[in-house]
């Protein structure tokens, strides 16, 4: 009898694992259907030419918040740590904009792809531009770019000898690169109410306020934000 329980015990214990572990992989599927979706429409939209594989790991990578560009592999890898912070999928359309450029400079050759470790301060404000246009060709809020970067990328206390900007700075110009180039996001702020994009606004008041007199001004002169 003691025996017969026993092995009951071990059989439920059994179906209870399978019952997780298929649980797992279907929660596993579909987040990596959602990213192809999202990643391949992205793609056809703008007409990309090259191939480009997206790929879910459900390994949490140490620096998390931070996806992988595989720029040998022509690949974009997305950790769960970094997938965990997606709320819409216009935030994930976001982050895989913003590699998909990175990806798309690899595939010019050995010096651009080098040009993206060692000038990638330069680089980021230019792939920065390029994931907003990507986002508006593909029918997503290119807003949900500045969100997305808000809630994910630290504030360092400088820049100076780094090889990113500091978060504050990305934001600023991805602001203004939207001002001037599609207005209409602004007009009809989808995003105005989002606590993510009011933390933004409230942080943001004296890199604005530049912006604003550059307009009023109608200045052509590059803003030295902050």
């Amino acid at each position: 009898m003691r025996l017969v329980l026993i092995l009951l015990i071990i059989a439920s214990l059994n179906l209870a694992a399978q019952a997780i572990e298929n649980t797992t992989l279907e929660n596993e599927n579909t987040i990596q259907t959602r990213v192809d979706r999202i990643g391949t429409t992205l793609l056809n939209k703008n007409k990309t030419d090259k191939r480009i594989v997206f790929t879910y790991n459900k390994q949490t990578k140490k620096k998390a918040l931070s996806a992988d560009k595989s720029i040998s592999n022509r690949q974009v890898v997305i950790y769960d740590g970094l997938y965990q912070s997606i709320q819409t999928d216009d935030e994930l359309a976001a982050m895989l904009s913003r590699e998909i450029s990175t990806v798309l400079k690899a595939y010019n050759g050995i010096i651009d792809s080098a040009q993206v470790t060692l000038g990638a301060k330069k680089f980021e404000t230019v792939a920065d531009k390029r994931a907003v246009d990507y986002m508006v060709n593909a029918g997503y809020n290119p807003l949900a770019l500045i969100v997305f970067i808000n809630k994910t990328c630290p504030q360092k206390r400088f820049d100076r000898f780094s090889r990113h900007n500091l978060t504050s700075k990305r934001l600023a110009k991805i602001y203004e690169y939207i001002t001037y180039k599609y207005p209409q996001y602004l007009e009809n702020n989808e995003y105005i109410n989002n606590q993510y994009y009011q933390n933004f606004l409230l942080t943001s008041i004296e890199n604005r306020k530049k912006l604003d007199e550059k307009i009023k001004t109608k200045s052509t002169k590059e803003i030295d934000y902050e």
